[in-house]
């Protein structure tokens, strides 16, 4: 393990191996996909902790794990990251199914101080108490919930955890909020303290000195910092140090190895280190796909394509220009999921909340009850953590809140912690809440047309990570649906008829023409109505010989699942179709969709076959 040839290293010799792996990052990453500034920040910082704390004898938990690839080739993953988040490969993530140096599998924020003092528990119980237990945390995820949760019971259950602060300043957006805003940004900026604290070292080295070294130090703290967040807590604040100075990152890490009780190291990097480009623009090269490494230019620009988030943020900026009720807000994702636009163009009534999916919610309910219309853009995946304010602040006072599902369905790379496949069944079980799914571009701008300031209660739109091809005008000013909540006919058909979702919505119309090739007529409706059900087309559909339903989602509790329970006389006949009782890996959108069986060809196969056997039957 390359870890293991850290503790013999020497500082410059440490600074070449910074610079080989920021080297190689920069060419895995660019030549397929992955996040790119994050571990470009905290190169020296790993190597540096490592050195003191060697993952063999400590337990080391990651936050996030969008910067943890120094960690993977540290740890014997470095040949494995050139297939890193490609399918079969290993994941973006720290994940135990991958490494015994993987303590706790992320992907979501904030669960690393959490999980680190659920680990030292059990250590404690099992008296295993030898080693250390430190978690890494960006200042991002340090905002939300959880993590002050955690934070606040630290002292409580006399833990000895060590956290490492990564303070770049931003999660993918620049961090929001009070403390980052002032108390992080007051720490990180005590510069003379910084200063002072290098010439005590220099003049105090002698080791007969460090225990004077380390009273001025305390005093000086005291003097130049009088209210510090995290002592407050009852933890020693280490820092703030600079993140890319090896040699002083590695004194401070042996000084954290002495410390008793529970203690923070505030160390203070830069997100896209060592590459220019990078450096001057961070959220951009936050993740990355098929870039130039030299110049970070895409090499995958496709002229004329345009993202759903793309037209969530054009067409709810469209829509506030004529409704000054309506307000967006997310959380610490304003340009993935495209509110960029409506906070460039309406400003005051833009609120990112920081990574607080919980918050956004109730925030949101609470506007709705003085007549603003909140919109709250948040990712499928991360939504779920807002699942009690969903129903408790939202739904059982049945508030006009409209919730721009992003990234729903399978999301590719970025693997089983982001995939959205689980909102349309915990959306489904709620209450007063509706569900609109879109087809197209077009249909998304219409659906918002429709639902804003127009329909009462809870609205969930739903929407994939995809791009396609078109005439933004045309989507902009697409016109409202006459109903939203009405299902569309696309093709009449003998020998059974599809009832497709959103996404499925397209493939399935490849399938129906590939089946009237082959002499087979198969109907086909756009459900973009997943909640409320359209009864009344589902009465037509009692006269079809077969159903088959279609979801990029669960297939437990989703549409066809709804549909068996509304409709129970329609249930032998119908077949649904959608994620099976299971999490997906990571790869592709189109290998996963295939591995799922919901690809053009394994939709064929399975639809022509049933037909088959159904007319030799018959």
């Amino acid at each position: 393990m390359l870890f293991k040839k850290l503790k013999d290293m020497k500082t410059d010799e440490m600074y070449d191996l910074a610079s080989e792996i920021r080297d190689y990052v920069v060419e895995v990453v660019s030549a397929g996909d992955g996040h790119l500034a994050p571990n470009l920040g905290t190169v020296e910082m790993t190597l540096s902790l490592y050195k003191i704390f060697p993952p063999d004898e400590h337990v080391i938990v990651w936050d996030t794990g969008h910067q943890a690839y120094t960690h993977k080739i540290l740890t014997g993953r470095a040949k494995a990251l050139s297939g890193i988040r490609k399918l079969g490969g290993i994941s973006g993530y720290p994940s135990i199914r991958e490494s015994i140096y993987d303590n706790f599998g992320v992907g979501h924020a904030a669960t690393s101080l959490a999980a680190a003092l659920g680990i030292e528990c059990a250590k404690k119980i099992k008296n295993e108490n030898e080693s250390q237990i430190i978690a890494v945390i960006g200042d991002g995820a340090m905002t939300s919930g959880m993590a002050l949760e955690a934070l606040n019971q630290i002292k409580t259950v006399s833990s000895r955890i060590k956290i490492v602060l990564n303070d770049n300043g931003m999660s993918i957006s620049p961090s929001v909020g009070q403390l980052s805003q002032t108390i992080l940004n007051r720490l990180r900026t005590m510069k003379a303290y910084r200063k002072f604290d290098a010439k005590l070292y220099q003049l105090f080295s002698d080791a007969i000195l460090k225990t004077f070294n380390e009273k001025i130090k305390g005093s000086l703290k005291k003097l130049l910092l009088p209210d510090n967040f995290f002592e407050d807590f009852g933890l020693k604040y280490m820092g703030p140090i600079d993140g890319h100075d090896i040699k002083m990152m590695v004194r401070t890490f042996e000084s954290l190895k002495a410390v008793e009780g529970p203690a923070v190291v505030h160390v203070v990097t830069q997100k896209g280190k060592g590459i220019k480009y990078a450096e001057d623009n961070p959220r951009k090269f936050h993740s990355v796909s098929m870039i130039n490494p030299s110049n970070g230019v895409s090499m995958e620009v496709k002229k004329g394509w345009y993202s759903y988030s793309d037209v969530f943020g054009r067409v709810l900026s469209q829509i506030a220009d004529n409704d000054d009720k309506v307000i967006g807000i997310t959380a610490a994702m304003e340009d993935g999921t495209g509110l960029s636009y409506f906070h460039s163009k309406h400003p005051d009534r833009f609120f990112d909340l920081g990574i607080t999916e919980e918050l956004c919610t109730t925030f949101a309910a609470g506007a709705s009850t003085k007549g603003l219309k909140p919109v709250v853009a948040i990712y499928s995946t991360f939504l779920q953590r807002a699942f009690d304010q969903i129903i408790h602040d939202v739904a059982l006072q049945n508030l006009d809140v409209v919730f721009a599902i992003d990234r729903a369905g399978l999301v590719g790379q970025d693997g089983p912690t982001h995939h959205g496949i689980f909102d349309i069944s915990y959306m489904n079980l709620i209450p007063n809440m509706k569900i609109l799914a879109p087809s197209s571009l077009e249909e998304l701008s219409a659906i918002l047309k429709s639902v804003i300031g127009k329909v009462h209660g809870p609205v969930a739109i739903r929407y994939p990570r995809l791009s396609e091809i078109a005439s933004i005008d045309d989507v902009i000013y697409a016109k409202p649906l006459k109903d939203p909540f009405k299902w569309e006919k696309l093709k009449d058909g003998k020998d059974g008829t599809i009832l497709a979702v959103g996404s499925m919505v397209k493939v399935a119309m490849k399938v129906v023409d590939q089946a009237e090739n082959v002499g087979f007529k198969i109907g086909l409706y756009n459900c973009r109505s997943v909640k409320p059900l359209d009864m009344e087309a589902l009465n037509e559909l009692r006269a079809s010989s077969r159903i088959w339903t279609m979801e990029e989602g669960s297939v437990i509790g989703g549409f066809g699942s709804a549909i068996m329970l509304k409709a129970p006389d329609l249930r032998s006949k119908i077949d649904v179709i959608g994620i099976d009782d299971d999490f997906v890996q990571h790869g592709t959108r189109s290998e996963l969709m295939d591995i799922s069986g919901l690809s053009q060809e394994k939709l064929s196969l399975k639809i022509f076959s049933e037909l088959k056997i159904k007319i030799q039957e018959g």
